[in-house]
């Protein structure tokens, strides 16, 4: 085999199409030197006697498949990266390919930006192959190059380029510390592109497209030192200004936006004018904190909208209509525990080899004494802010417990309960002696309980956190991440933590079949996550194709709509011996389920 300079980067085409050789090549060879082959056999031959740093290969082809030749190709030559190209839309044949050893993989019709950088990311990964000499260091360098993928991947937009709403908060909140500190004001603006759709179904996704990065390119313009401008989602944008002077320069700096969002889009050479609302919260009047001032900018975005132009709002205390009803809600939080409204639902975990229940997710639900049904998404904020959330926490984890010892009693198989924690209980001096003492009073096998925290509960005096989850392991409760991808977590940092489950977000799950960005980082998830000794389960797991999926990439266990969700113990114990019935069918699942109370129903499932 030649010996070749590593600078001089070899690629070796395989398709048996040539129109999609000459393309590829005439797109590579700028920078590349390239040969090509019509078939897998010919590349079988080529590859004995000549080397070459990547090998780009069709899957769909004449007698041999492109995986077929991935993995004869890597029982002589394991170290040859391998990047496929699919035309299938479902992605299951890609999946296969990476299974057998394929590092990457293009769709076709081709798009030139995507085979730039999945050439560009294989051939780094190549390089590492080539310099280094043992596994481990290998390893520990492909963890780094996809942890830096996940960290951009879970902080910016990938199609605008700017940063999402993650970084956003994580950014206004650090500017709130420092203003705070400096007694200096803080502006939100809010920023909607109103009638996108309109563009979207007229001129096609890819112009939709287009107009967003143009818009975002305009916005851009204006970032200077104490801006920060994001791309929240959809049709929507945030910026930031820190440290102003007073609403005069808000004013200014808005109207400057004004006149560039007013300049008309070209699409298609037709000039297009879109409209667009702008709401604006202002730190300290409108709010002392991230989520405040968020809230606040988008009521009054929402109340810019509806006046049916392209304009500004300011947050007023008018519009805050429901502040009375806000009040009223906190006084009967106070008072929910000791009337006994609230109540533990439970939404099964399962695992993917054969949906059999290996445990479940405990999720408090509030009924006021009215009767009404609270949304978890309005009470869990406020009762984080006021404090109440450690007595419920500690109420929902008692309650929890009680009840998994009680299916133990009556003979159900050994199920695994897990309750979320929020920052606050995890931080509260007494934690770990909450949880002895329940652990104690109710019985349980301390191996049957889950303690679920975000990333950011974690990332706090890391230090004390370490002591903690080493006590907790200690003691045989198991310690998982939930809805990880949305937080700003490295890999590298969790690896020193003592773990046992990571939790998927939901949202990466909703697109994964559809979107080959969601089907990889997906698959990067769950492979980093099996490298570092933890098992991996899926949230909100709505189709059969998601379910496949997943288990082709052998995530462990998943949760969601699909089978159940959340529901009450009478409801779920019913669940427990239709699933453990050996001749259980999904027919049967979907009749019991189609047989809920409407209330059942139209619960949604939380984060808490």
């Amino acid at each position: 085999m030649k010996n070749l300079d590593c600078n001089n980067k070899r690629i070796l085409i395989v398709d048996d199409q040539a129109s999609v050789r000459n393309f590829l090549r005439e797109i590579l060879a700028a920078k590349y030197h390239c040969e090509m082959v019509s078939s897998a056999e010919e590349a079988l031959e080529i590859l004995k006697t000549d080397y070459f740093n990547l090998v780009l290969s069709d899957i769909e082809m004449g007698k041999m498949s492109g995986i077929e030749l991935v993995s004869q190709t890597h029982n002589s030559l394991p170290d040859t990266v391998f990047v496929m190209i699919s035309g299938n839309q479902d992605i299951e044949d890609a999946v296969e390919s990476m299974r057998v050893g394929a590092f990457d993989y293009i769709k076709k019709p081709f798009n030139i930006d995507q085979i730039e950088i999945a050439i560009e990311r294989a051939l780094n990964h190549q390089s590492l192959l080539f310099s280094k000499h043992q596994y481990e260091n290998h390893l520990e360098e492909l963890v780094k190059i996809r942890t830096e993928e996940l960290n951009y991947i879970s902080n910016y937009d990938v199609l605008t380029e700017l940063p999402n709403r993650n970084l956003f908060e994580d950014r206004l909140s650090q500017a709130l510390s420092h203003v705070n500190y400096n007694r200096k004001n803080l502006a939100i603006l809010r920023i909607s592109l109103d009638q996108l759709k309109n563009v979207f179904d007229v001129f096609g996704q890819c112009n939709g497209n287009a107009l967003l990065k143009e818009a975002a390119k305009r916005l851009k313009n204006f970032i200077f030192e104490g801006v920060t401008v994001a791309r929240f989602e959809g049709n929507e944008f945030g910026v930031m200004l820190s440290q102003i002077n007073g609403t005069e320069e808000v004013v200014e700096f808005t109207k400057k936006i004004m006149d560039s969002l007013n300049q008309p889009f070209l699409i298609e050479s037709n000039q297009i004018f879109v409209p667009f609302s702008i709401g604006i919260s202002l730190f300290p009047n409108d709010g002392g904190d991230a989520e405040t001032l968020l809230k606040n900018a988008g009521i009054a975005l929402t109340r810019s909208r509806e006046e049916e132009r392209s304009g500004y709002q300011f947050f007023t205390t008018e519009m805050n209509s429901f502040a009375q009803k806000r009040m009223e809600m906190e006084m009967d939080l106070r008072h929910a525990l000791e009337r006994n409204e609230f109540e533990v639902y439970y939404q099964p975990k399962l695992c993917t080899k054969n949906r059999k229940i290996i445990g479940m997710e405990a999720l408090v639900r509030w009924n006021r004494p009215d009767s009404t049904f609270v949304s978890p998404a309005e009470f869990i904020p406020l009762a984080e802010e006021t404090g109440l959330i450690i007595p419920i926490g500690e109420w929902v984890l008692r309650t929890a417990c009680k009840q998994l010892k009680e299916w133990e009693d009556e003979g159900f198989s050994p199920l695994i309960v897990s309750v979320n924690l929020s920052a606050q209980q995890f931080h509260q001096p007494d934690l770990l002696e909450v949880i002895k003492d329940i652990i104690k009073e109710t019985k349980i096998n301390p191996n049957n309980l889950e303690l679920e925290l975000t990333e950011s509960s974690i990332l706090k005096n890391k230090s004390k956190v370490i002591g903690i989850l080493d006590e907790l392991k200690r003691i045989g409760v198991k310690i998982s991440i939930d809805d990880f991808g949305t937080g700003y977590s490295s890999l590298s940092y969790l690896k020193r933590l003592p773990l046992d489950i990571l939790k998927i977000d939901k949202s990466f799950i909703q697109d994964m079949t559809i979107s080959p960005d969601e089907a990889s980082l997906v698959m990067t998830i769950i492979s980093l996550a099996h490298n570092l000794g933890l098992k991996v389960i899926a949230e909100g797991v709505e189709t059969e194709e998601q379910l496949r999926f997943l288990h082709l990439l052998r995530c462990d266990g998943w949760q969601g709509y699909l089978f159940s969700k959340p529901v009450t113990a009478k409801l779920f114990r019913e669940l427990l011996i239709e699933n453990s019935q050996e001749n259980t069918t999904a027919w049967q699942l979907d009749f019991f389920r189609s047989n809920l109370p409407r209330e059942m129903a139209e619960i949604h499932c939380s984060g808490f």
